[in-house]
This record gives C-alpha cells, sequence and structure tokens, in this order.
C-alpha cells in the first residue's frame, strides 16, 4: 500500500533541507530520505571538516613566516586539536540527529533508507531492517542523492586499506607518509594540510597539471608553492598498480618508479549516486553519470510525462559539483514545484574556490573554453606578488589575477584570483561576469590601494589578443 505525500526528496545532501523547509512553510507534506547522514557530504566529509584542516594547517604555516617579519616563532604541531575539532564541532562524531530533528521538528517525515523510483510519482524507500515503504507524491519528486568516492582502476587498489577523502577527515593520528593519488582540488588541500603537519607528502597526477579545471598558470604556480613546501609532485604521472603488507603501500608508476609510504590517499574522482536509483522506471538511462535538466531543474527524457514531476539538484545534474551549485538550484526548484515564477538557472558566471594556500578561486569560462567556444578573445595577467600589497605582505603573497574578455562584447567572461583569500577577491570578478558588467567601465573604476584586488586592474590593463 502507497502512502501520499505532496512532496518526496531522495537524497538529503546540500540544497535539500532549505527545498524541503520551504515545501513546509508552503503547506506542502514532505517525505526526506537518506541512506547515509542527513546534509550531505559537505558537513560530513567535505567542505566543512576539510576547511578545518586547512585553516589548521595555514596558522602553522603563518606562524612560520614570522621570521623575517616580525621576530622569532617556535610551533610545535599536534594534529589532536584538529581532529577534536572535526569530531565535535563539525560532525558530532558524524552523527546526524541535529539534522533530521530540525527537519522532523518542522514537520517532515525523515526516512533512514535507500529511495528508489518506482514508477512516475511513486518511490519505495528500502529502511535499514529490510522493509518497504512505499510513496504516491501528489505534487512531485526531487532527485538529490550527490556523488560518492571514486577510485581508478589500478590494478590491486581494491585490495588495500586505501584512504578517501572520507577517511582522511577522520583521522586521528597522523602517518609518516603519504602518498596523494589524485590533483585536484580535494588532493591539493589535504596534500598540503597534512604535509604543513609534518607529513612526507607526495602527489601522484596522472594529468600534465595540478587542479586541471582551472587556467594552466594556476596549477603550474601551485605546484610551484607545494614543492616549495617540501611537498613532491609528480605530474604525468599514472599508478598502474598498488599492494599493501606489512603496514605499508607501494605503488607502481608507468614510469618504472616505485613509491612506498604509510598510507594512501585517493582523490581521484567522484561517482555520481545514479545506479540504484530506480532511473529505469521512468524511463532513464540507469547508467548514465548526470541527469539532464532543464532551467527549471525539471528531468528531461523518459517516459512522456515523468519529468513532469520530477527535479534533480545538485551534483547529478553536471552543472558543477559544488554545494553553492546544488543551493543556488534547490532555490529554483522549489519555485517551480509550488508553481511560482522567478529566473530560471543559468551557469554562465559559476564560482569556484580551491582552498590551498595561495587560495585559488574562479568564476565563468577559462581562456581555452572561451576559445573552444569560438569567442574573440583577449586575456590579460598580473603577478600578485608584485602589487604593493604584495611586496608590503611579504611570504605568503604568491598569487595572479587573470581575466578573460569576450572582445566583440566587450565584457569578461571569465576569471582567476589566486592568492591570499583568493576566493574573496573572486567575488569582485563574479559580478563582473555575472552582470556583463562591460570592460571599458571595469578599466574606469577607482580601485582602493594597496589591496590584492586592486591586481584586478593590473590585469585589464594587461588585456591583450595575443593567442
Amino acid at each position: 500500500m502507497s502512502e501520499d505525500a505532496d512532496l518526496v526528496v531522495i537524497g538529503q545532501g546540500p540544497g535539500a533541507e532549505s527545498l524541503v523547509m520551504g515545501a513546509l512553510e508552503a503547506g506542502l507534506s514532505v517525505v526526506a530520505v537518506d541512506k547515509h547522514l542527513v546534509g550531505g557530504e559537505c558537513p560530513y566529509y567535505g567542505c566543512i571538516p576539510s576547511k578545518m584542516m586547512v585553516r589548521a594547517g595555514d596558522a602553522l604555516a603563518e606562524a612560520g613566516r614570522v621570521t623575517g617579519l616580525a621576530g622569532e616563532a617556535s610551533v610545535v604541531p599536534s594534529w589532536s586539536p584538529v581532529a577534536e575539532k572535526i569530531a565535535v564541532q563539525a560532525t558530532d562524531h558524524w552523527d546526524d540527529t541535529v539534522a533530521v530533528d530540525r527537519l522532523a521538528d518542522a514537520g517532515a517525515t525523515v526516512l533512514h533508507g535507500t529511495g528508489r523510483l518506482a514508477g512516475p510519482g511513486q518511490v519505495d524507500v528500502e529502511l535499514p531492517d529490510g522493509s518497504t515503504r512505499s510513496f504516491a507524491a501528489r505534487r512531485g519528486i526531487v532527485l538529490n542523492t550527490g556523488t560518492r568516492p571514486s577510485a581508478p582502476p589500478i590494478d590491486g587498489l581494491g585490495d588495500t586499506p586505501y584512504w578517501t577523502n572520507r577517511d582522511a577527515v577522520r583521522v586521528t593520528e597522523l602517518p609518516g607518509s603519504l602518498v596523494v593519488v589524485g590533483g585536484g582540488p580535494i588532493g591539493c588541500e589535504m596534500a598540503q594540510a597534512f604535509a604543513r603537519f609534518g607529513v612526507r607528502v607526495t602527489m601522484v597526477q596522472s594529468g600534465d597539471r595540478l587542479l586541471p579545471a582551472d587556467e594552466p598558470e594556476a596549477g603550474a604556480l601551485l605546484e610551484e608553492v607545494l614543492v616549495s613546501e617540501g611537498l613532491r609532485v609528480m605530474t604525468g604521472a599514472r599508478t598502474t598498480a598498488v599492494s599493501y603488507a606489512d603496514g605499508a603501500f607501494t605503488l607502481a608508476l608507468d614510469s618504472g618508479e616505485t613509491l612506498v609510504a604509510d598510507k594512501l590517499l585517493v582523490a581521484a574522482g567522484r561517482t555520481p549516486n545514479l545506479d540504484d536509483l530506480g532511473l529505469d522506471t521512468v524511463g532513464l538511462d540507469p547508467t548514465a553519470r548526470t541527469i539532464d535538466v532543464d532551467e527549471r531543474l525539471r528531468v528531461q527524457g523518459g517516459e512522456a510525462g515523468a519529468g513532469d514531476a520530477l527535479w534533480a539538484i545538485g551534483d547529478i545534474t553536471g552543472k558543477g559539483a559544488f554545494t553553492h551549485v546544488a543551493m543556488y538550484q534547490s532555490a529554483i526548484a522549489l519555485r517551480d514545484l509550488l508553481g511560482q515564477d522567478g529566473p530560471p538557472a543559468s551557469y554562465h558566471a559559476l564560482p569556484h574556490a580551491t582552498f590551498t594556500d595561495p587560495e585559488v578561486g574562479g568564476v565563468g569560462m577559462s581562456e581555452q573554453q572561451a576559445r573552444d567556444a569560438g569567442l574573440s578573445v583577449r586575456v590579460g595577467l598580473a603577478p600578485l606578488e608584485q602589487s604593493s600589497r604584495g611586496f608590503t605582505h611579504g611570504p605568503g603573497a604568491r598569487g595572479l589575477i587573470k581575466v578573460v574578455e569576450d572582445v566583440d562584447r566587450g565584457v569578461l567572461v571569465g576569471g582567476t584570483a589566486m592568492g591570499p583569500g583568493g576566493g574573496e577577491i573572486l567575488g569582485f570578478l563574479a559580478v563582473a561576469v555575472h552582470a556583463a558588467v562591460p570592460v571599458a567601465t571595469l578599466q574606469t573604476m577607482i580601485y582602493a590601494y594597496p589591496t590584492f584586488h586592486r591586481v584586478i586592474e593590473t590585469a585589464l590593463g594587461d588585456l591583450s589578443d595575443a593567442p
């Protein structure tokens, strides 16, 4: 027997809570389902705990910069405060009771279990005890199942106790040595954080540079910084086999070199949680890596009418695997399912930030993406450390500003802000890209002196059409 509900939300990752709360405030009955932790990856394994690690490592690095600036300082690193803060303050020991109670107290039916589509407007929830509750959604269904850590097809890897980011944030004792496979944001952030606590870190990146989704200048500069801090960074290196014995990992590389370390962190991608969602029951491909949605987040394709009351938000839409994308999309989906008007989704000024030191923030198109899109492009580039603020700041002021202009329209279509607070400096560029502020207007603004963001003016003055 199916139970009736106005709305069923499968997956309680970022964005789900605001959507559920908004639906409840509108008078809808809501069933919220998640098979793991209500709140998703971000508060328990991603953004929040990892940034606590990053902040702790940054404090150690800044203390090391006292010499030459303000006297002498010595610091003894200790991981215990970091581990305790993550366990107690960030994750409540990986317990989602508070989040569950918040939704339940507002009137939602919250279920821990595996939610699966069972046809248009139908959801089955398999509970931990093996029983099933079925729901008929009168208003619709929202999918927000997110992603999980994935591992590359490396011989022997699956037989070893390797870490993913979920394991790394739960560490209470640090290893002596660590190999990080993957040079994206997760790998770079964690590699630097662990290294700053004295762990000997080697990074193995199969691509030719770190942060492959960012501008190449940013990846190259970050590699310089990491190497200067004692990390070994190997780009263009592919791991062919992994084994584990006597408490140590052994990695064979395609170059013939062998690496040995106490621990191995695999940060080489994410897998969308679509494979056990019952997509086939509404005519969608269960092997797909993303769900196609329109500008209102309505699911496209599938059986006739299946997408009329089916929305998807977050990582599984393929619009950007960021918490802020899910939150942005949730507001649009909520308006649509409530029949309210409002602006449709637009991703032309999508921002992102990697919280290494220096931070790397980007928005919109990269130079290569703009050229691939057939735009007439001009690019401006300026180093941060050569600014007056960089000079007075001293150590730790590495960074750059890069701007990408669509010459035909005379507006920026992309930008990068790398440096201390790069993610914050990015806000300026994000507004410029989002609102299509004319470059001529940006070039005639007054920029405060001496600031890091003033380097944007320098980059704008450097705009040229050189290939």
